[in-house]
């Protein structure tokens, strides 16, 4: 036989699985339901906060910035990795300390390998008019 609180912890997983999946479905059948519905040629326009449109959407960004962007999520996923850490450790606060470290210092090497490959050095490129 299963233990009760073992059931009741499956329960209260289910329960918040449950819950969120209702919060994710929700607004989605709210706006399915409130949006006002339109046709016509402005509907294939782009919209940029509320502001008409110049020239065309299709802008060729430069690699610059996806790699930019993903030296920012990498760094920023690492960091939160610090929370649970922080949180995690207690009894050999000096060696927790010395562990935090090493990982901050080996981030700390990635953007300095990053910084002296040029990454975040932006090239500005002469516009023609």
């Amino acid at each position: 036989m299963v233990p009760q609180a073992l059931v009741q912890d499956f329960l209260a997983v289910a329960f918040y699985l449950v819950v969120g999946v209702v919060f994710a479905v929700i607004p989605i059948i709210l706006s399915h339901l409130i949006v006002p519905r339109s046709m016509g040629r402005r509907r294939d326009e782009t919209y940029e906060s509320g502001m008409e449109t110049i020239g065309s959407a299709w802008i060729q960004f430069t690699a610059a910035y996806y790699i930019y962007a993903l030296i920012f999520l990498a760094f920023d996923v690492d960091v939160l990795y610090l929370f649970p850490v922080a949180l995690a450790y207690g009894q050999y606060a000096f060696r927790d300390f010395i562990e935090v470290v090493l990982f901050l210092g080996i981030l700390s090497l990635a953007i300095v390998y990053a910084w002296r490959k040029g990454v975040f050095e932006w090239k500005v490129k002469e516009q023609s008019r």
